[in-house]
Formats: structure tokens, sequence, C-alpha cells
């Protein structure tokens, strides 16, 4: 115990273990470049999931080399609220509904509703 003393020493700021017997994890380089050529070394765990873009440090987009070409999906697109108001009704229709709840709400405020 007289070997180890902690008496002198800064207990919050270095540690009492060893890295003997620590193994990394194993580790893949994978190779990213620019269109202005510049090239971007990543290193990713073995097991990781390689993206086929990165932003570089200086904001370009990297695109991986020896890998997949990212395709384009052509599936639909997400189809928004107004979308799915417009399979409903039509723009008349919503612009008399828009107008009879206008007049409701002058009504209400004790102002003339539109004609």
């Amino acid at each position: 115990m007289s070997d180890r003393s902690l008496r002198g020493m800064r207990l919050g700021s270095q540690s009492m273990e060893t890295e003997a017997g620590v193994e990394p994890a194993a580790r893949q380089r994978v190779e990213y470049r620019c269109e202005d050529g510049e090239t971007v070394i990543v290193t990713f765990a073995a097991e990781a999931e390689v993206p086929p873009t990165w932003t570089t440090k200086t904001g370009k987009e990297a695109r991986l080399v020896n890998g997949e070409q990212h395709v384009e999906d052509n599936s639909k697109p997400v189809r928004t609220h107004w979308d799915m108001l417009l399979e409903r009704r039509s723009i008349e229709e919503l612009e008399e509904s828009l107008k009879q709840r206008l007049n409701a709400l002058r009504e209400r405020r004790g102002e003339e509703p539109l004609p």
C-alpha cells in the first residue's frame, strides 16, 4: 500500500488504471473526395455503416470513393396538408368556407359581415 500512496496526488485529475490488456475496437479508414479534388479520410468502427456523402471541415460535400453511388429516390413525394385538403375540396368550396367563417367571426365582434 505504501508504494501506491494517495498522499500528495491529484485525485480527480489522474487515473490509477493502466491500459494493459485493453484492445481498441477494429477500425476502417474510408476515403471521400470533393468535386474539386479535395480528399478526406475518415475513420469509422469496422461494423459502422459508412455514409455515401460526408461534409468536410470547409463545408463542401464529399462523395465516397470506390463506393456505391447514391441513387435518387423516385418515389412519390410526401403529401402535405394542403395536398390532402385539395383532394377533398375544390378552391371554390374553400373560398366559400373561408367567407362563411370570416362572416361568423365578424358577427361575433359586432362588425358588418362581407357580402
